[in-house]
C-alpha cells in the first residue's frame, strides 16, 4: 500500500520550533493534537499561522499536522507560519517567489536579548545618584 504524499517543513520563531506535515485533504489542521481554533483562540494568531495557504491560494486543499513547542503563542504562530511556507516550497516550487515576496521564507531572527551583570534588565541601568 502507497503511503500518501506529504510534505514537511519546519519553522522557527524566537525560542518557538514548528514540524509541520501537509498531506493533500480536506484543509483539516491539527497543532500539538487540538484544532487549530482550539490551540489558538486569538483570530490574529490563527490569520498569521495560515497566512501562507491563502497566499498560495492552497486554503482547505491540505491536511496540515504540525507540533509546536518553545515560547509564546505569538512565536509559535510565527513559527507555524514559516513551516508551512517551507512546506509549501516542497509542494510546489513555483510558489517560492510569491512566498518570498511576501515574506514567508524569511526566518524572523530577533531573540530576546539577554540580562547583563550589573544591569536591572538587557539594557536597563540603576539609577544614577549623584550623593
Amino acid at each position: 500500500m502507497a503511503t500518501p504524499a506529504q510534505y514537511l517543513g519546519t519553522g522557527k520563531r524566537k525560542t518557538s520550533v514548528a514540524r509541520v506535515i501537509l498531506r493533500p485533504g480536506s484543509g483539516a489542521t491539527w497543532v500539538n493534537g487540538k484544532s487549530l481554533d482550539e490551540y489558538f483562540p486569538r483570530m490574529v494568531h490563527r490569520m498569521l499561522a495560515t497566512s501562507p495557504l491563502k497566499t498560495a491560494g492552497l486554503d482547505g486543499q491540505y491536511d496540515l499536522r504540525v507540533r509546536v513547542h518553545g515560547g509564546g503563542p505569538s512565536g509559535q504562530a510565527g513559527a507555524v507560519r514559516h513551516g508551512i511556507a517551507r512546506a509549501l516550497v516542497e509542494v510546489n516550487p513555483e510558489l517560492r517567489v510569491p512566498l518570498k515576496r511576501a515574506g514567508f521564507l524569511t526566518r524572523d531572527a530577533r531573540q530576546v536579548e539577554r540580562k547583563k551583570a550589573g544591569l536591572h534588565k538587557a539594557r536597563k541601568a540603576p539609577q544614577f545618584s549623584k550623593r
